[in-house]
């Protein structure tokens, strides 16, 4: 009897998975004992093309921590798909592994291996805590690897071009706020100063712009008030737990998601939040109480999709001027979301949202069963 009852709570567990899973095409599990490899890949969408999406390696607390990840991330996957305008759908991967301890060129290669079973499905590189390097490795495997440097075919490092767009955003933030898109004039709250975050701070530096910074890296501080010291603009250090209440006009999160909390929302003395952070907000309400707080919100996927730009467009043949002009359309694309939430009386979420999935069912509309079913054009390989 006792037997059974463990048998009903762990299917029950399962049933409680596979609900979480119900709106994504297909969830794969990967295991590789050999290696050591144990990896979630999640396609959410794959309307507008096959998915597209890095892939993160963390030491997870749960598995359940690490699928709610792949799950999530995924989602805002196809969502930044529709908003940057390429014929791609959403997915992501997340490797379960400390990835300064457990990382090796085999493991790679077996996620590889994993990547081209899917036929095309999906095609992936670097995230949160791996490398180009990691995915040269996993391209010894399948063809269906981005983000791959210059040498090896690639585009290379994307951060410049998320953290372009990030300015890009700022500047439309800055008109919608101010009336203007002039940085100079304006202070941000910078928070994280990794490839991403320190190309922002240093860019609003360069532009004139009193910025506050934390990092967990002193390093990384240092390195920014090197920088300041021939920029127009004058940066000053904060704890990291201080960065949300600092006096400023605009927080620029570009570090971890899950920022925009109850906790920290409370915090908050901007008039906008504008940053590279994926999720950066715990839950979509999050967005609502920044619209209730009259806070604005420029959506991360709208803001951060730079880099997404110039990995899809490895796979037309990279072009790196091809990939600034298009970087530049975040301008207009923010500018829009915040005109469908003023004009709906909406939070941006849900502006940005509608929008995406407009875009989507437009593409639905358009593409039949059976022409989505027969090899796509997208066999590049």
């Amino acid at each position: 009897m006792e037997r059974f009852k463990e048998s009903t709570i762990q299917i029950n567990n399962d049933f409680e998975i596979m609900d979480r899973m119900l709106e994504h095409e297909q969830v794969i599990f990967c295991s590789d004992p050999s290696t050591g490899l144990r990896a979630i890949i999640a396609i959410h969408d794959t309307t507008l093309g096959p998915a597209l999406g890095g892939c993160r390696m963390k030491l997870y607390e749960t598995f359940d921590d690490a699928l709610d990840d792949a799950l999530r991330l995924s989602k805002a996957m196809t969502y930044k798909c529709a908003a940057s305008n390429v014929d791609f759908g959403g997915g992501k991967a997340v490797i379960i592994g400390d990835p300064m301890k457990d990382k090796t060129p085999e493991l790679f290669r077996s996620f590889g291996q994993f990547i081209e079973s899917l036929g095309g499905r999906f095609y992936t590189g670097t995230d949160m805590g791996t490398t180009m390097d990691d995915f040269i490795h996993a391209s010894r495997e399948t063809s269906n690897i981005v983000g791959i440097p210059e040498e090896y075919g690639g585009g290379g490092d994307s951060s410049y071009p998320t953290s372009m767009g990030v300015i890009y955003g700022i500047k439309a933030t800055n008109k919608i706020l101010f009336g203007t898109e002039d940085i100079r004039g304006v202070t941000y709250a910078v928070q994280g100063l990794g490839k991403v975050g320190f190309k922002v701070a240093e860019s609003l530096l360069n532009e004139g712009a009193d910025v506050y910074v934390s990092d967990l890296d002193s390093n990384n501080i240092l390195a920014l008030q090197e920088k300041a010291k021939t920029a127009l603009g004058s940066v000053k250090s904060v704890e990291s737990n201080d960065i949300y209440s600092q006096e400023a006009d605009i927080f620029v999160p570009c570090a971890a998601g899950g920022v925009i909390n109850d906790e920290t929302i409370q915090q908050l003395k901007v008039k906008a939040v504008a940053g590279s952070a994926n999720n950066q907000l715990q839950a979509d309400e999050h967005g609502d109480k920044l619209a209730e707080l009259g806070i604005l919100y420029a959506p991360d996927y709208i803001i951060n999709f730079g880099g997404l730009i110039q990995v899809a467009d490895e796979l037309y043949g990279f072009n790196k001027n091809r990939v600034l002009r298009k970087t530049k359309e975040i301008y207009h694309t923010l500018l829009k979301v915040y005109q469908l939430a003023e004009l709906n009386q909406i939070s941006t979420v849900k502006a940005a949202n509608q929008m995406c999935e407009q875009i989507i069912s437009d593409r639905q509309k358009r593409n039949s069963f059976y022409t989505r079913s027969m090899k796509p054009k997208w066999d590049i390989r």
